[in-house]
């Protein structure tokens, strides 16, 4: 199965296309950049690297949120029209699942996201199950909801929150900050979008968990995306 996949959901971008399971190649930009500027470009140079038609393509994987407005747009945007002019299947993957299994541990995990003045996106993960689901919160009463006995380790954006961790008094706990690792990979946004189930295309909608005052804001973003993709799609 050739998989393309790509997360624009935080200040970093990452676009993977992977066969049978393979990596055939991976771009990752940690750039406090308009993703609507590079994602296309970056499926592109992707694409002709490894000499793979976009229709040889059998899936699109994208990061469903939580995450940025804008970026969560982009990636459904391009997501959906990619999938629909070629008619390939498309699957949504948590961006915090994503985050989470970079980790190689046997310890819990918290991937985090920074949604700004104090608040974060956060879930916590052992293996392969979800102990608490994705949420928006005040991140200081998240961490209030966990066990400070557990075993656990805090990465992705986490830059802003370590103050509140370590006052939170954790008997065994670690900080990720080796900058790789914390970063998302649409790498495994392929391996998880591998197994489930494709969506319907019109339908597939991106998970924000809170709302948003002014849609507008991404009105731009979306138009440009539309196009890049779907000037893509006429060229191959």
């Amino acid at each position: 199965m050739k998989i393309l996949a790509f997360d624009s959901s935080s200040k970093a971008l990452s676009v993977a296309l992977v066969d049978n399971g393979v990596l055939l190649g991976e771009i990752t930009l940690n750039l406090k950049k308009n993703h609507s500027t590079t994602l296309m470009s970056s499926v592109d140079f992707l694409m002709q690297q490894a000499a793979i038609e976009a229709s040889a393509l059998d899936r699109i994987v994208v990061a469903q949120g939580p995450g940025s407005y804008t970026g969560l747009r982009l990636a459904a945007t391009v997501g959906k029209t990619l999938a629909y002019s070629l008619n390939k299947e498309l699957v949504g993957v948590s961006s915090l699942l994503a985050i989470a299994k970079r980790l190689k541990t046997d310890k819990a995990i918290v991937p985090v996201m920074d949604a700004r003045r104090g608040n974060a996106y956060a879930a916590l993960y052992k293996g392969d199950e979800e102990i608490i689901s994705g949420q928006h919160c005040a991140f200081h009463e998240f961490l209030e909801k966990l066990d400070k006995n557990l075993p656990i380790v805090f990465t992705g954006e986490t830059e802003n929150f370590v103050a509140d961790i370590k006052a939170a008094e954790f008997t065994n706990f670690e900080i990720i900050e080796d900058s790789l690792e914390k970063l998302p990979s649409a790498y495994q946004m392929a391996r998880l979008g591998k197994s489930l189930e494709p969506v319907e295309v019109h339908g597939f909608a991106p998970n924000y968990l809170k709302k948003v005052e002014a849609e507008e804001k991404w009105l731009e973003t979306h138009e440009e995306a539309e196009s890049a993709a779907g000037e893509y799609v006429q060229r191959i």
